[in-house]
């Protein structure tokens, strides 16, 4: 999930002063034994920050590293991370190890992907395959019983814990976790896009968490995605009807919302580009794509605007995040940018022409609808339109 990084106050409080100090401290730590005192004071002032209701603090330091150390930014998010979706409950003399964990689907479709509420027996079905092909022998588990989109997922640090906590004491004490959904928001209608099952794994302090951590298991993570794979998606189908998706192996929330990220933008080109082939009644080599640069000070995602050859008029829009500072350096020499696999994708569906703009775009938006704003052939950041006589709505599959 990309963290939007808010503008920081002109002055920082003193929680947030004292999570720059701890986190540079921590960033340059020459050992272990140091590291480990640092990331305790940390964790202990973000965890009172958590439970206090001082979020903004934290984002205020995370946002000042951000631009400031980039290392201490990483270390500090990390730790917050850790404290927001992983806690310690104790029940009776038991001191519990609790993981909030995203069970992820990447899906695409011509219908409206669905999200909402999800029937208690599919969900019960569910966590029993968790507990049997990916989860510890002796772990417990709770799941929350709704399909998220990533509008419904907790927006803040705080709202994790929360999160974490009360599927944590549910999965300890082997109940249903009951929530309210009447005020969930509503869900973007997007070409391709993630949606989330929230589960928690509770196991006796210092137990492993995973299959894959027992030694007697010998099982490794693919081994268990593939078991995740075979038995858990026929009961995940029901929950996707007219839509194609991929699973991913569940693990910790942040991760995975990451991960799950990374894995939809390809899939979000190609679904837009079948889109406009569809809705146009035309095909790719008949399209012009617009890739441009989008940010503050760095480039924060990538904008695809696509027109028809030969036309000026922006018809559709898709947003390709970038996560920390992925483009600007590569982890292998054969690995490509982000930019070079837009373009891939482009070429592989035989867009007719492809735009690439050099300079660094501001991050606009509608003022009406808030939805971004892409660059034209002029280098005018508008809104995306379809042509009146085009049927655009994306409807319900029945």
């Amino acid at each position: 999930m990309k963290r939007v990084r808010n503008k920081s106050p002109l002055r920082l409080s003193r929680d947030a002063e004292r999570l720059i100090t701890l986190s540079t401290g921590l960033s340059v730590s020459g050992s272990r034994a140091e590291d480990r005192v640092w990331e305790a004071e940390i964790s202990s002032l973000v965890i009172k920050s958590l439970e206090g209701g001082t979020g903004p603090g934290m984002e205020a330091a995370l946002d000042h590293t951000f631009k400031t150390n980039p290392v201490a930014h990483d270390v500090l998010m990390e730790l917050i991370e850790a404290a927001s979706e992983s806690t310690q409950l104790q029940v009776a003399d038991v001191k519990w190890d609790v993981l909030l964990l995203a069970l992820p689907m990447v899906a695409w479709s011509r219908y409206a992907i669905p999200s909402g509420p999800v029937p208690q027996e599919i969900s019960d079905v569910l966590v029993t395959h968790l507990q049997a092909h990916v989860l510890a022998r002796d772990a417990r588990a709770a799941m929350s019983p709704y399909l998220y989109s990533i509008d419904q997922m907790p927006h803040d640090f705080s709202g994790v814990r929360k999160m974490t906590i009360k599927l944590g004491e549910a999965a300890i004490s082997q109940t249903r976790p009951r929530f309210d959904f009447s005020r969930a928001p509503e869900t973007a209608p997007l070409l391709a896009d993630s949606r989330f099952l929230l589960a928690a794994v509770a196991v006796p302090e210092g137990a492993p968490l995973f299959r894959w951590q027992e030694k007697t298991e010998k099982l490794t993570r693919t081994d268990c995605l593939e078991r995740w794979v075979a038995q858990g998606r026929p009961n995940l189908a029901p929950l996707l009807p007219g839509t194609a998706f991929e699973c991913c192996l569940p693990d910790a929330y942040f991760h995975n919302c990451r991960e799950s990220d990374r894995r939809v933008r390809p899939y979000s080109l190609r679904a837009a580009i079948g889109y406009l082939e569809d809705t146009l009644k035309t095909d790719a080599g008949h399209l012009r794509a617009i890739i441009a640069g989008v940010g503050d000070e760095l480039v924060d995602e990538y904008r695809i605007g696509f027109t028809l050859r030969g036309h000026d008029e922006v018809v559709h829009g898709v947003v390709w995040p970038l996560f920390g500072r992925e483009d600007d350096d590569k982890a292998e020499m054969d690995q490509r940018t982000p930019r070079e696999e837009i373009e891939a994708i482009l070429k592989e569906f035989k867009v007719g022409e492809v735009v690439k703009f050099a300079e660094l775009f501001a991050p606009e938006f509608c003022e009406d609808c808030g939805a971004p704003l892409f660059a034209d052939a002029d280098k005018e950041m508008v809104h995306p339109e379809l042509p009146e006589e085009a049927d655009s709505a994306p409807v319900h599959y029945h």
